[in-house]
């Protein structure tokens, strides 16, 4: 969730179910966090799996992140 609040630290990440609906993240901010997310996480998110629906909220992006580790 650092990850989230570092990019987003006016956002409330903790209290929505889809981050896209509620407007907390957008095309841009999804580029960002799929960069963090290599980095952190020591793994490569091939382009065809940067689609909004991968970054809905934390379980999405825990279960995409799992899928390349």
């Amino acid at each position: 969730m650092e990850f989230l609040s570092g990019l987003r630290p006016e956002c409330d990440f903790e209290n929505s179910d889809n981050y896209i609906e509620d407007g907390m993240l957008d095309s841009l901010d999804v580029v960002s966090l799929v960069d963090s997310v290599e980095e952190e996480y020591g793994i490569v998110i091939p382009g065809s799996e940067i689609s909004m629906k991968n970054f809905v909220n934390i379980d999405s992006i825990i279960e995409l992140i799992e899928k390349f580790k």
